[in-house]
């Protein structure tokens, strides 16, 4: 059996799997360490999944909202079961996909946890597999705090293995684990409070996201509290009690951790080689995505760049082609990344925050608008969308598009190749606006501030 290889990937996950067929794609012997199911925390435990609750959360809304249009339907039913079967039988589809792919390209795929026993040299099960080139890409786990009864709580992780939903929730966070999947389970009837440690959640986006997402919120009847910090947690009868350091009393069927999620390096024997991690376990990489030892490298969750799926996508297949496929300089440009939060409504943002814009150039001027989706033009209850531009320097360049409204999700991708290529203001203002649209507004904007 081989030992030998080009290219050893720890992790099979998004960045690890595209790594490797990536530099199999070049010719390099490659194998790929994963314990667990293909795919990592996006496919199994992550984006895909929780896009598929959330499309169920936006089809039960649309049912409602399509009164208004004068459709007449029963009462909408969830069958949470039938979801959650059909949900899963697509995740294990595309566990298979991976595989598929893997082995087609070449790869041998070692199913087995992995340990550095030496420089170059990786233990997985009973065989030791060497390579000049070792990919650490092992993804990361949900955080829990440490106080007292904090075990009674679930994860995110947790959540994808229930098989009913709770009359009741309490959602402990405020990134995109935390407001995504409080959205959802309250369009599909749960009834949520989302406790966070700030004022708003989204804290690390623009501050007109967080506070126009909590305002929406609270319209759909979500129960919020901020400046919030967990005490201890004790179960009471059915239900579940968190008492803040504020002496308050929150109580709910289920609770839900979202604090955080933290590098899966415990137990990868780094210390072997003389690789440390930061507190939480994350690895420090260049902008090549070397680590501190000689022929090791990182990606994805596991480091401490943005925690998202086509980063580390990104981020692997450049490593590739600068290992393997003769790209000397091939790296990934971590500005400019746009991202979407699938909460309810969405919210897409790329580039500086205001506050970023502030810090970095000194000054800004900045568009906004805020108006009614014409989606809305019929229902009694009309959602709020709210869109900004931060534009910086003489030339007025864009570096910053904040939108949070039905289809932010879809819109903000288009507008992220256009900042990538440096557009300015007038170059939005000589856009002609498709009507009637909701996307229009970020080409007529007028409304400025600086």
């Amino acid at each position: 059996m081989q030992t030998e290889f080009d290219f050893l990937v720890l992790g099979g996950g998004s960045g690890g799997i595209a790594a490797a067929r990536r530099a199999a794609s070049y010719g390099a012997r490659v194998a790929l360490i994963e314990r667990q199911r293909l795919g990592g925390t996006c496919v199994n435990v992550g984006c895909v999944p929780k896009k598929v609750m959330w499309n169920a959360a936006q089809l039960q809304e649309a049912m409602i909202e399509a009164q208004a249009y004068g459709f007449r339907l029963q009462q909408p039913w969830l069958d949470f079961s039938a979801l959650k079967q059909s949900r899963d039988a697509y995740v294990a589809r595309l566990n298979e996909i991976y595989r598929s792919n893997l082995l087609k390209d070449g790869i041998e795929i070692v199913e087995a946890s992995a340990r550095f026993v030496a420089p170059g040299v990786v233990e997985a099960g009973q065989r030791q597999l060497r390579a000049p080139h070792i990919l650490i890409a092992v993804g990361a786990k949900p955080e829990r705090p440490e106080l007292k009864g904090a075990e009674l709580g679930e994860s995110s992780d947790d959540f994808f293995t229930w098989t009913e939903l709770p009359k009741s929730l309490m959602v402990v966070g405020a990134g995109y684990i935390a407001v995504e999947l409080a959205g959802a389970l309250q369009a599909l009837g749960v009834k949520v409070t989302l406790l966070t440690r700030g004022e708003f959640p989204l804290r690390h986006f623009d501050a007109m996201l967080g506070a126009e997402l909590a305002a929406e919120y609270r319209r759909k009847g979500m129960q919020l509290e901020g400046s919030f910090t967990p005490l201890r947690l004790w179960r009471d009868g059915g239900e579940l009690r968190l008492e803040s350091n504020s002496g308050k009393v929150y109580g709910a069927e289920k609770l839900l951790w979202a604090i955080g999620r933290r590098p899966n390096t415990s137990g990868l024997g780094l210390e072997t080689i003389g690789l440390q991690c930061d507190p939480k376990g994350g690895i420090a990489v260049d902008a090549f995505q070397n680590a501190q030892s000689a022929g090791v490298y990182a990606v994805g969750d596991v480091t401490n760049g943005p925690a998202l799926t086509p980063v580390a996508i990104a981020a692997g297949r450049r490593l590739a082609d600068r290992l393997f496929g003769g790209q000397s300089d091939a790296r990934l440009e971590y500005d400019l990344i746009p991202t979407v939060v699938f909460s309810d409504p969405p919210i897409g943002a790329v580039g500086l925050s205001e506050q970023e814009a502030l810090a970095k150039y000194g000054a800004a001027t900045v568009y906004e608008s805020r108006f009614i989706n014409m989606y809305y033009a019929l229902q009694s209850e009309k959602p709020v969308t709210r869109m900004k531009l931060i534009c910086c320097g003489d030339e007025q360049r864009v570096v910053g598009l904040q939108v949070i409204g039905r289809g932010a999700d879809e819109m903000t991708q288009g507008f992220a190749v256009a900042l990538r290529m440096g557009a300015r203001k007038v170059d939005f203002d000589r856009t002609i606006a498709i009507h009637p649209t909701a996307a229009e507004e970020f080409v007529t904007m007028r409304n400025a501030r600086s």
